[in-house]
């Protein structure tokens, strides 16, 4: 096993020091993110503390401002980290990038091929499951956005991670470039069009290997799927949605809390098969006409973030978000 400082490690334990992250709670459970520095104070339009009061004391201390209001000190999980990191992309939720890591059977040493970075949400959770032993190679198509995951990683593990392989470019090119053929054991797509990869990954997973595909819409959704079956070199592929509500605990009154994260994205595994083999026929056959029959019915070309009902990230905002990550462009 490596150095724990490879991987951050060391950053999450002890007392907190100058450069950690820290993220305080008030009493009214409103959170604040802060990063510890010499000098530094942190301040609301009620009162202000200086950083010198958390150094050097553990996680979970209170700290009390000048107007005596109370706040909660802890270093951020995962969790939070992602929420509030700045951001390019849209980021893969918790609850999604939880059911990813779990749905796909991502173990420590695995050698997993993730393609759409984004901002690197999803790209710490599979770090994390792969551990310093695995192999994670990242592919994303734009170097802005790939710039902006680096600086979000790198933030929250402490430096590069010793697992992680990062490539700019499409995976359609580039995947016999950055992996061996038949040597992945689980591929992760995170992006608009994943039937145009269906063979590349297809090339890349081992025999039994999984792919797990995350979509916003039911037409990608389908459409995946489709070509999954089309391909041939894959068992009949699973779709589902995990949906959260959290419930409000004050005393007697316990309830479900009026709102909850719904619809974020479809998830969608499928299984390699051995090469030469022919998956079994499905015995329940769709209705006739279910199926898309041209490229009519399915538009053709790639397709864009304003088609699929996504809002597209300015250039202005990316260039905002990659300062704010210590990645601006040379």
């Amino acid at each position: 096993m490596t150095s724990s400082s490879a991987t951050g490690a060391d950053i999450r334990r002890g007392p907190f020091r100058v450069g950690d992250k820290v993220q305080l709670t008030d009493p009214k459970g409103r959170m604040h993110t802060i990063t510890l520095a010499e000098n530094a104070t942190f301040h609301t339009h009620k009162g202000y503390f200086r950083h010198e009061d958390l150094l050097g004391r553990p996680e979970g201390w209170v700290v009390t401002n000048t107007a005596g209001i109370e706040y909660l000190a802890l270093r951020p999980l995962l969790s939070d980290y992602v929420l509030s990191m700045p951001r390019g992309a849209a980021v893969v939720y918790p609850k999604d990038a939880g059911q990813i890591v779990q749905m796909a059977d991502i173990f420590p040493g695995a050698r997993v091929l993730e393609a759409g970075v984004g901002s690197g949400a999803l790209t710490m959770s599979l770090l994390r499951a792969v551990g310093d032993a695995g192999e994670l190679h990242s592919v994303e198509r734009r170097e802005d956005f790939a710039a902006i995951a680096r600086g979000n990683v790198e933030t929250f593990f402490g430096g590069p991670h010793p697992a992680w392989h990062l490539h700019t470019g499409d995976l359609a090119d580039r995947a016999g470039e950055v992996v061996d053929p038949g040597s992945v054991d689980r591929v992760v797509l995170d992006m608009l069009a994943p039937w145009e990869n269906v063979d590349a990954v297809a090339e890349a997973l081992i025999p039994g290997g999984v792919l797990v595909c995350y979509v916003a819409t039911a037409t990608q959704l389908s459409r995946t799927a489709e070509a999954l079956r089309a391909d041939g070199r894959f068992a009949e592929p699973s779709a589902w949605e995990s949906m959260v509500r959290g419930w409000h605990l004050e005393g007697l009154a316990v309830r479900p809390q009026h709102r909850m994260v719904g619809h974020t994205g479809f998830l969608l595994t499928a299984r390699r098969l051995a090469d030469g083999v022919t998956p079994p026929v499905r015995k329940r056959r769709p209705a006739k006409g279910s199926r898309p029959g041209d490229e009519e019915q399915w538009g053709a070309g790639r397709w864009s973030e304003e088609e699929l009902g996504e809002k597209a990230v300015s250039d202005k905002k990316v260039r905002r978000v990659r300062r704010e990550v210590g990645q601006e462009p040379e």
